[in-house]
């Protein structure tokens, strides 16, 4: 073959060869290709390098994701945790104020406690007092209802009573009262009251005693005349009888203003009588009912000369 037929074939066979080839002379040593081959020791750890680059720039992207998902997630924490600081804060406010409005009213309750207490105390005192005034008027009548109206004492006064009426029916038969009588007839009980007083602060209890006596039969102040009556028979010594008007007068108004002599001198009566036990219950009614009268003051004094 001469040398032009060669050339003619090369230049007819070179570029299939060139085409045929392409692949592999062109693409060695391309870093970018996603397959690189034909590398040079240098262009190989460039290679390397660049995944290793790759894998970091990959790695701190998914980090820097991660951070960014943290970061969103603690600002979401955040807010919660100031909502609820918040809520916090609003929450001790309204402990503080509910336990200032609690302590408050605990103190006005107790207040107001206290002085109810105080006042049920008092009241409590008020009531057990007038309890035991009740007790012991109820055993004064008591004793005088169920002891003294049926002594023999009291029979003797019945008696002598019934004695003295006949002896006024005589003398009214005879005429020996009928100055007396019709001097009585021609007064008005307030004159009669007065006569019969005068006549007692005189000590005359004899003539005192017919007046008051009169007043009785015309049931003129029943309860102060059976208690005048009594005051008589005391000071003359008939004590018996003197119970018997005390209980009577006692029966009538037991409220009057001179209960506390009558209850004494009642107790006197008993004494003097020997019934010591019922004459200490008379002392102690006079002390405990009327603990600040002269009367009391006798009373406990008779009391300790029982005692001893």
């Amino acid at each position: 073959m001469n040398t032009r037929n060669l050339i003619v074939s090369l230049t007819i066979i070179f570029p299939y060869y060139l085409i045929g080839a392409e692949p592999s002379a062109f693409g060695a040593g391309d870093l970018s290709n996603p397959n690189p081959y034909g590398l040079t020791s240098t262009e190989a750890t460039i290679l390397e390098t660049k995944k290793n680059l790759n894998k970091i720039v990959v790695k701190s992207n998914n980090q820097a994701n991660e951070v960014d998902s943290l970061r969103e997630r603690i600002d979401g924490l955040q807010t919660i945790i100031e909502s609820l600081s918040s809520s916090s804060r609003e929450n001790k406010l309204k402990v503080k104020s509910l336990t200032d409005e609690y302590t408050l009213q605990r103190n006005n309750e107790s207040e107001y406690s206290k002085r109810i207490a105080e006042s049920l105390q008092d009241n409590s005192k008020e009531i057990e007092k007038i309890k035991l005034q009740i007790i012991e008027m109820s055993k004064i009548i008591d004793q005088i209802s169920s002891t003294y109206i049926l002594k023999t004492e009291f029979n003797a006064l019945v008696s002598d009573v019934n004695k003295f009426k006949d002896l006024v029916a005589k003398e009214l038969k005879t005429g020996n009262t009928k100055s007396k009588k019709t001097k009585n007839e021609n007064m008005s009980t307030s004159e009669i009251e007065s006569k019969a007083k005068s006549l007692y602060d005189k000590k005359q209890y004899d003539e005192s005693l017919e007046y008051y006596k009169d007043l009785i039969a015309k049931n003129y102040k029943p309860a102060y005349c059976h208690y005048m009556v009594g005051e008589i028979e005391y000071y003359k010594n008939s004590y018996a009888e003197a119970i018997a008007y005390y209980k009577k007068s006692a029966s009538l108004f037991n409220k009057a203003s001179y209960m506390p002599t009558l209850m004494l001198h009642t107790a006197i009566s008993m004494d003097k009588t020997g019934d010591k036990k019922n004459a200490k219950i008379f002392y102690d009614a006079v002390v405990s009912q009327f603990s600040d009268s002269s009367q009391a003051k006798i009373a406990k004094s008779k009391l300790s000369s029982i005692k001893q």
